[in-house]
C-alpha cells in the first residue's frame, strides 16, 4: 500500500495542473492518480482522490483567514483583525462549500485508481 497524504497531495498537484485546461477531466485525473499512489483498494483511493480534490478549498480558506486577519489589523486594530479572520472564515466556508463538486469528481477518480491497484 501506498501513502495516503502522498497520494492525496499529488493527486491535488495534478488537479491543480488540468483543472484549470480540463475542469472536470482534470479533477478526475487527479482523483484517479491520487487513488494509484494511495493503494489498498476503492475506500483508501476514494478517499485519497477526495483529499486531493477538497485541498485547494482548504488551502483558500487558510489563506482568506491569514490575509484577512492581517488587513484588518493593519487597517483596524484589534477589532478590524477579529471582524478580518471572521470575514476569512465565511470566506473560506465559501470556497469549501463550492469546491465540494471537484472534490466528488476526484473521489470517483480515485475509486477507480483504488479499484485498478487491488490485488
Amino acid at each position: 500500500m501506498g501513502s495516503l497524504w502522498l497520494g492525496a497531495f499529488i493527486g491535488f498537484i495534478v488537479t491543480l495542473i488540468l483543472g484549470g485546461p480540463l475542469p472536470i477531466i482534470g479533477h478526475l485525473i487527479g482523483g484517479l492518480v491520487a487513488g494509484l499512489i494511495a493503494g489498498g483498494g476503492m475506500g483508501r483511493g476514494a478517499s485519497a482522490g477526495f483529499l486531493a480534490g477538497i485541498f485547494g478549498g482548504i488551502i483558500v480558506t487558510i489563506l482568506a483567514v491569514i490575509g484577512l486577519i492581517a488587513v484588518g489589523g493593519i487597517l483596524g486594530g484589534v477589532l478590524g483583525g477579529l471582524l478580518g479572520g471572521l470575514t476569512g472564515v465565511l470566506i473560506g466556508l465559501a470556497a469549501i462549500i463550492l469546491n465540494l463538486f471537484g472534490a466528488i469528481v476526484a473521489a470517483i477518480g480515485g475509486l477507480i485508481g483504488g479499484a485498478i491497484t487491488k490485488k
